[in-house]
C-alpha cells in the first residue's frame, strides 16, 4: 500500500516543473541580484567605461599633436637641410671663383716673371754683344794696326794715328754692303 501512495503522490507533481515556493524565492532573489548590480557593479562599469573612452579620446589628441609637431619638425629639417646644401653649393662656387682668380693671379704674375726674365736676357745679350763687338774693334784695330804697318812700312804706334785709322777701317767696313 505505501507504493501507492507514493505512485499517487508522484504522478501529481512533475519533476520538470519546481515548486511554487521555489519559483517565488528564485524570483526575488534574481530581483535582488539583479538591483544589486544594477545598483553597485553598472556605475561602476559606467564609470570605468567613461574614463577609458576619455583616456583613448585624449591619448589620439595627444598622438595627433604629436604628429603635427613631429611634421612641422619634419618640414623645418627639410628646409635646413635644403638651406644648408644652398650654403654648401655657394661656398663650393666662391671656392672655385677664388680658385680661378688665384690661378690667373699666379698665370699672370708668372708671365710677368717669364716676361722680365725674358727682358733681362735680352738686355744681358745685348750688353754681353756690345763688348763683344768692343773686345773685337779693339783686336780688329790692334790688328790692323799691325798689318797697315807692315804694309805701309810705317810704324803706326801713335795712338791718336792708330785710332783714326782704326775708326776709319770699320766705318768702311759698317757701310759696306752686306755687312752687318
Amino acid at each position: 500500500m505505501n507504493t501507492s501512495v507514493v505512485l499517487a503522490a508522484e504522478e501529481t507533481h512533475n519533476p520538470l516543473l519546481p515548486e511554487t515556493s521555489e519559483l517565488i524565492l528564485g524570483l526575488i532573489v534574481f530581483v535582488i541580484v539583479v538591483v544589486a548590480v544594477w545598483k553597485f557593479v553598472v556605475p561602476n562599469f559606467e564609470k570605468a567605461y567613461a574614463e577609458r573612452t576619455k583616456a583613448i579620446e585624449g591619448g589620439i589628441e595627444a598622438a595627433e599633436t604629436k604628429q603635427a609637431e613631429a611634421d612641422a619638425k619634419l618640414a623645418e629639417l627639410e628646409q635646413r637641410l635644403s638651406e644648408a646644401r644652398h650654403e654648401a653649393a655657394r661656398i663650393r662656387e666662391e671656392a672655385r671663383e677664388q680658385g680661378a682668380a688665384i690661378v690667373a693671379e699666379m698665370r699672370g704674375q708668372a708671365q710677368a716673371e717669364a716676361d722680365r726674365i725674358v727682358e733681362h736676357g735680352k738686355t744681358q745679350i745685348e750688353a754681353e754683344r756690345q763688348q763683344a763687338v768692343t773686345s773685337l774693334r779693339a783686336e780688329v784695330g790692334t790688328l790692323a794696326t799691325g798689318l797697315a804697318g807692315r804694309i805701309v812700312g810705317e810704324s803706326l804706334e801713335d795712338d791718336v794715328r792708330q785710332s783714326r785709322v782704326v775708326e776709319r777701317f770699320l766705318a768702311d767696313l759698317e757701310s759696306a754692303p752686306g755687312v752687318n
